[in-house]
């Protein structure tokens, strides 16, 4: 059995915050391991340093394109700095456009009408661009069902837990953001979204043990990878969201036994005293499939 309409974005495991006008870090951040860069055009750029940043994307982009990183743009949530993003973001190598603080589905629609445009003025494949939008509110996790249907572009729905919690008058903890978590996954699941995301602070970066926890939290909900914002951050995502070898041993044995069932016209298989049935053998093609992937981005 393979895994079905399998969505790219959902093999993600790290995801890393670049500022597009950071040359130091853009030189550098193809190196990291990350499963796909953002260049970031929204929180790591000041005010006065849109328009630079915007500027530099071009370079930016090139030079992790080359480098065979996969790339993907966060524009800002204001609609006039959204066009002016959106228009130097819609070009090859880009993979992804990340929204931050959405809370309608009205947002969605906006930035793919526009990006519809962009594509078609560049020569791009329509709808080739996918969306990755941010719940950062109450309010965009209160309408995190109706965002995540809200335009076929969509790949997955992230948490953004600093925002969140600010807005939310809380800190960003296990134990205030485990609700919003579950929402946001079962939203984005009901819809065949990818779910990126932890019950936790994305700024922790010095402390190990405390970031290990909250992405075995996340992982065990169901999230399959998670956004970051320092290189340090990288191979812990990586190995906390991948398959251990336990889980691939187990996943082989079965597959096995699921084709084993299917030669013999069998509806289900037993392994071990335990019944496999078409959803079990799904979550295995599944977990078999990101293994594939896994190994394809290490190398």
């Amino acid at each position: 059995m393979k895994p079905e309409n399998i969505n790219p974005v959902a093999t993600w495991r790290s995801l890393l915050f670049v500022p597009a006008h950071a040359e130091r870090f853009v030189a550098k951040a193809h190196t990291r391991g990350a499963d796909a860069v953002i260049l970031d055009l929204e929180d790591a750029v000041a005010p006065d340093a849109k328009a630079q940043a915007r500027g530099a994307l071009a370079h930016a982009a090139r030079h992790l394109s080359d480098h065979g990183q996969t790339l993907c743009v966060r524009i800002n949530a204001e609609a006039e700095l959204a066009r002016q993003d959106i228009e130097v973001a819609a070009r090859p190598g880009v993979v992804a456009i990340v929204m931050p603080k959405v809370e309608t589905p009205a947002q969605v629609q906006a930035v793919d009408k526009i990006l519809t445009a962009c594509e078609e003025k560049s020569g791009l494949s329509a709808g080739g661009i996918r969306l990755i939008a941010m719940l950062e509110s109450a309010l965009g996790i209160l309408n995190a069902q109706s965002i995540a249907t809200a335009s076929p572009r969509l790949a997955a729905l992230a948490l953004g837990p600093e925002d969140l919690a600010t807005n939310m008058g809380c800190a960003p903890t296990h134990e205030s953001l485990i609700g919003p978590c579950q929402h946001l996954l079962l939203s984005a699941r009901a819809a065949g979204l990818g779910a990126l995301g932890f019950p936790g602070s994305i700024a922790t970066f010095n402390d190990e043990a405390v970031l290990r926890g909250q992405l075995a939290s996340a992982r065990a909900l169901g999230f399959t990878g998670a956004l970051c914002i320092h290189p340090h951050q990288v191979p812990i995502l990586n190995e906390v969201f991948s398959p251990t070898e336990e889980e691939y041993a187990w996943a082989e044995r079965v597959m096995q036994a699921w084709v084993e069932a299917e030669k013999n016209g069998k509806g289900v298989a037993v392994l071990d005293g335990r019944m496999i049935d078409p959803p079990v053998a799904r979550r295995v093609a599944e977990i078999l499939a990101r293994i594939c992937h896994d190994a394809i981005n290490s190398g």
